[in-house]
């Protein structure tokens, strides 16, 4: 027997479209955040090499398809960000335990430092958001996350 729709949960395309506005504009803002703790990067490392960063530190040895399954990247443009962390002392190759091809990545000490700083910013966003929107509704919004986040996930548990 299906199990009966709350109706609640149906909304229409334009309340959908506000919420996908919504999710757009907030991206932007995010990344806009993020920016401010990449200025000045040394390296010259941007977007894509923090959120590398950010999925290193939380998933530690990752490797060039798994990176490229998390984030859309193609696996040429993975292996290009692992690249240049590497090349900025920021993360190292280790040897694959049971496949010598595989070289999963770790932060190194400056990467996580760089990592950290790009978070600390976000994590305020975030941090403000939650206050404005209600901190007893913070469950449901990391729900509504991980159910948009589900079809890069596969079978990977999210970290606690």
């Amino acid at each position: 027997m299906p199990t009966p729709v709350d109706a609640r949960l149906i909304l229409s395309d334009d309340a959908l479209d506000r919420t996908l506005e919504l999710f757009l504009l907030a991206e932007a803002a995010l990344w806009l955040t993020a920016d401010g703790g990449l200025d000045g990067e040394p390296h010259r490392l941007g977007r894509g090499h923090y959120r590398a960063a950010f999925l290193l530190k939380r998933r530690p040895g990752l490797g060039v398809q798994d990176l490229a399954h998390l984030t859309g990247l193609s696996k040429q443009g993975a292996s290009r960000v692992l690249g240049d962390l590497c090349e900025a002392g920021y993360a190292q190759r280790d040897q694959g335990e049971a496949d010598a091809r595989r070289r999963p990545v770790t932060l190194t000490e400056a990467g996580q430092a760089f990592e950290a700083r790009v978070s600390h910013r976000l994590r305020q966003a975030f941090a403000r958001a939650y206050r404005a929107g209600g901190l007893d509704k913070a469950p449901q919004a990391a729900a509504m996350l991980q159910a948009l986040a589900a079809t890069v996930l596969r079978e990977a548990e999210l970290p606690a």
